[in-house]
């Protein structure tokens, strides 16, 4: 008896996957481009923000761990955030970051000056701040929600000043109605993921042709905004930050400034080990508190489990 069940046993079929959680960080938007003297433009948006651990982006709930196979190939992407654009155009969106079935949306890019109406921000991940004159706050995208809006861009022609882009944790600020105060980026979101709080998704601040009214970029990789003097700043790498506004005072052009790229980080059970195949950059943790993570930076590829 004891053999016929020993054999029974030997038969089950024990279960071979792995439980995966994991934060997906798309690229961020950048900066619109600016023109002619007392131009400004809106900050870029955050890249869209997914995560199983803490909290996710957009106020949304927490998303469901995947069940994946065991040697099996799931794709990794990496988003690039948005460049700097070209001559009066919006800011360019960021890329779209991938971890097997899960997408996280790219940023929108910053309004452009427009007048009497101006430029809206992109709608992305988090949308993008909007230029001024009026220029509305690009929206974020609905499903699943992953950011937050960008803000508005102010009312005042001349040297005017425009929105902040959203954050994976908050709406980018409107910029000062009839002043020249620019909008602050949007705030990012904090994950424990990697066993430490760590902060993503922050929006780019809004550009103004003032010298006071500086715009900060959100918490979480968000670049300022350009002033009468002082140059905006792009995106933290690896953030999906946005990048910050730009402004032309006095012929003087001070340009928007690039997205962050985005991350992928897969936290999962000590006793499984990660294989980062070729095209990707990443790292494995050792194990600590019962999980190994494994953190990815650039690149397009396969990662699989054993």
């Amino acid at each position: 008896m004891l053999n016929i069940i020993a054999s029974q046993l030997g038969d089950m079929s024990l279960p071979t996957g792995v439980l995966v959680d994991y934060l997906v960080v798309a690229g961020g938007g950048s900066g619109g481009s600016v023109q002619n003297t007392a131009m400004t433009s809106g900050g870029g948006g955050a890249g869209g923000l997914r995560c199983t651990v803490t909290a996710t982006g957009g106020g949304g709930s927490l998303e469901t761990p995947l069940t994946l196979d065991l040697s099996t190939n799931y794709t990794v992407t990496i988003g690039a955030g948005g460049a700097v654009p070209s001559w009066d155009n919006p800011g360019n969106s960021g890329n779209n970051s991938v971890f097997s079935t899960i997408t996280s949306t790219g940023g929108g890019g910053g309004g452009r000056y427009a007048s009497p109406t101006g430029g809206a921000g992109t709608t992305g991940g988090s949308g993008g701040g909007g230029a001024h004159v009026s220029g509305a706050g690009g929206a974020r995208t609905a499903s699943p929600v992953q950011g937050f809006n960008g803000g508005s861009g102010g009312s005042t022609n001349g040297e005017g000043s425009s929105g902040g882009g959203g954050g994976a944790g908050a709406v980018g600020a409107n910029a000062g109605a009839g002043t020249n105060a620019a909008g602050a980026g949007g705030d990012g979101i904090a994950t424990s993921i990697t066993g430490s709080s760590v902060t993503y998704g922050g929006g780019g601040g809004g550009g103004t042709a003032s010298a006071s009214g500086f715009a900060a970029g959100g918490s979480g990789g968000g670049g300022r905004g350009a002033k009468e003097g002082q140059s905006s700043e792009a995106g933290t790498v690896n953030s999906g930050g946005g990048g910050g506004g730009g402004e032309n005072k006095d012929s003087v052009q001070r340009s928007a400034s690039a997205g962050g790229s985005g991350i992928v980080i897969l936290r999962y059970v000590d006793t499984k080990t990660i294989t980062i195949g070729a095209g990707l950059t990443g790292t494995e943790s050792a194990a600590s508190g019962g999980y190994k993570r494994a953190t990815i930076t650039a690149g397009t590829g396969n990662v699989s489990w054993a």
